[in-house]
């Protein structure tokens, strides 16, 4: 069984480390319209072959798409256009509008909707690194809708990668990865820009950044064209996350102002209940 991964980067790359090391696959393709990351890809072993979309599809069983949200919904169409027993498995961050796009194709059985709840700052085949998935959680989306044979590959996919596995539907999906994922990447970023802004007069800032700065803003060396897209087709779930967050700082901003640091230390305590979750 020949394999391709639609996008050689952090997680694609990961994912091939992983396939060559357990030799899943009899081959493993590589899908990239950068010439530089086709290079890349090469030199680091990710893939065996570099190959156009089309001739992917025709060669492999199994198209893995790690590529950003918005060109999933560029081609996921066209794909399911032209499969026949091949198996398209999105490994994209959002889910409701890519489901929506497609819930009618006559193809649907053969697409696998699933989200590696996995990752780390940095982007591009040289950002790929073994055991990133290990012991993480695969969260599949409306799996019920896809065939049971393209099922039991995606889920030994998973196997190969081992991690572990949820089920949801795509509203849960998007709204809870709102509130986990997408809205660490938005405070960070805004962290980010609020520190550089200070930077402009105070030079010497980033001269006290501790690990305390350093693990809170480290998501803001996240790919803009990743999270962009993401943002975009989650607009409703991170603008209410947002709503609540901004929230949260006005409420502490005013107590703060107000001298009242009974309640400040109060609002502290309640958001240590977060170790019962987090250990």
């Amino acid at each position: 069984m020949n394999i391709a991964i639609v996008g050689v980067g952090l997680i694609g790359g990961s994912i091939g480390i992983r396939l060559k090391e357990t030799k899943f696959c009899d081959k493993l393709i590589g899908v990239e319209r950068s010439e530089s990351n086709q290079k890349k890809a090469l030199q680091l072993g990710l893939v065996d072959e570099i190959q156009p979309l089309e001739e992917a599809l025709k060669s492999c069983k199994v198209l893995i798409l790690t590529v950003p949200v918005d060109v999933i919904m560029g081609i996921l169409p066209g794909l399911l256009d032209q499969v026949t027993d091949q198996v398209i498995i999105d490994m994209g961050s959002t889910k409701s509008n890519i489901l929506n796009l497609i819930k009618d194709h006559p193809n649907r059985g053969r697409y696998i909707a699933a989200h590696p709840m996995a990752g780390t700052e940095y982007s591009g085949p040289e950002a790929a690194i073994p055991n990133l998935f290990k012991d993480k959680m695969m969260v599949y989306v409306e799996a019920f809708r896809s065939d049971e044979d393209a099922f039991e590959i995606a889920d030994a996919i998973t196997d190969q990668l081992e991690m572990q596995t949820s089920f949801m539907n795509a509203e849960e999906h998007d709204m809870h990865t709102a509130y986990v994922s997408h809205i660490s990447h938005l405070t960070s970023f805004a962290l980010a820009l609020t520190v550089l802004e200070k930077e402009k007069s105070q030079g010497r800032i980033f001269e006290l950044a501790g690990s305390g700065f350093q693990s809170t803003v480290r998501l803001a060396k996240s790919s803009p064209d990743m999270w962009t897209p993401i943002f975009k087709q989650n607009r409703t779930n991170v603008l209410e996350v947002l709503e609540e967050h901004i929230k949260q700082l006005q409420h502490i901003y005013d107590k703060i102002n107000q001298e009242d640091y009974e309640a400040v230390h109060k609002w502290i305590k309640k958001s240590n209940k977060i170790k019962r979750i987090i250990k």
